[in-house]
């Protein structure tokens, strides 16, 4: 039922953010002593588990939360290949559309068009949902405005029902999107589709909060996450697209922003890889996911990485005696699907070398 059952861009299953793994780039440029103390000190590891690393199996585990609703991952495996192949792999969208868990996915025209939301659709029993959607108790996460809009907008009688809902929601999603490259987080809104609010700008904030180490050694990056549209710096590059995820109880709309950044070529961090969730229609009140390429040798007829995820996820249903009981089993497994999926990633990329 929940995202922390689900790795989105690799596999059909995990969960999202750890901030922390970027204070590994002072050490990784330095000395392999320094980056085994990162793996020790700060992310927890044990020896066998760093040599692990070094030789190229994937480590992944899970991270201390500040509250029941946040879920956060950190994983690592050193790849005999560019980072640049990296990059090639995370924006393949070609190869996410062939995944059985992705039955539709679309990237946004720049600017945005109606046409790229072709497919973007409600099913039917979301449909049936929102018909009787209210603030504070619908089963799709939405903002109360939109509850409203939908409401007086649609004729739940007609036997095209459907068609209205979906040519709304695109229309509206569309709009949405504009509003947040136009003003940046705080047109994500507030979702009032449960009993407390979740006011989303403020949550994200919170999310990357979780660890100072990102301002200090990629100040610029993270600044961005927080203040786009404004301070894009001149080394990263943005990519919209939307998504129909298969994962949980029902399929899940979502709506992500990319922002890919090449690092200096004489710096530790290659590259870095934020996916930033704008909407998501059950399940993921906030969600970034990050992933950082950082050199492994100077050596170019030797290239090699380590590549780290970091995940995180805020999200409702994680809390008393049944949440608690949700959570264990669902994270246990996320652990288990980060590990395959470094595994998987590692394959594709060094099979050319």
């Amino acid at each position: 039922m929940m995202r922390v059952t689900v790795i989105r861009r690799f596999m059909p299953t995990a969960a999202w953010l750890v901030l922390i793994a970027m204070s590994a780039a002072p050490g990784f440029s330095q000395s392999n002593a320094e980056l085994q103390t990162f793996f020790r000190q700060d992310i927890g590891l044990s020896d066998d588990q760093i040599a692990a690393i070094k030789s190229g199996t994937a480590v992944a585990k899970t991270m201390p939360s500040r509250t029941p609703a946040e879920v956060f991952l950190f994983g690592a495996i050193y790849i005999h290949a560019s980072p640049d192949s990296y990059l090639q792999f995370a924006r393949d969208f070609d190869r996410l559309r062939k995944l059985p868990n992705y039955p539709a996915l679309g990237v946004f025209s720049n600017p945005p068009q109606p046409s790229d939301l072709k497919g973007f659709e409600f099913d039917s029993d979301d449909i049936k949902g929102l018909q009787n959607c209210k603030a504070g108790d619908c089963r799709i996460q939405i903002p109360a405005s939109a509850i409203e809009d939908f409401q007086q907008s649609i004729d739940w009688s007609a036997p095209d029902v459907n068609d209205q809902v979906n040519q709304h929601l695109q229309k509206a999603a569309l709009q949405r999107l504009l509003a947040y490259q136009r003003e940046g987080n705080q047109a994500l809104g507030v979702y009032n589709d449960k009993r407390d609010p979740t006011e989303v700008p403020r949550q994200f904030a919170y999310m990357l909060s979780y660890e100072k180490a990102l301002p200090e050694h990629l100040p610029n990056f993270y600044h961005y996450l927080l203040a786009y549209p404004d301070a894009r710096p001149a080394n990263v590059e943005d990519t919209f697209y939307w998504a129909k995820v298969k994962f949980g109880l029902k399929p899940t709309l979502r709506v992500v922003q990319m922002v890919t950044m090449r690092g200096a070529s004489t710096g530790p961090v290659a590259c870095a890889i934020a996916e930033k969730q704008l909407y998501s229609s059950h399940y993921f009140e906030t969600a970034l996911d990050l992933s950082f390429c950082v050199r492994g040798s100077e050596d170019p007829r030797q290239p090699g990485f380590y590549l780290i995820l970091a995940m995180g996820s805020e999200q409702a249903g994680l809390t008393g005696v049944k949440g608690a009981i949700i959570r264990k089993t669902a994270v246990g497994r996320s652990v288990s699907n980060l590990q395959n999926a470094l595994t998987t990633i590692k394959k594709a990329l060094e099979v050319d070398q």
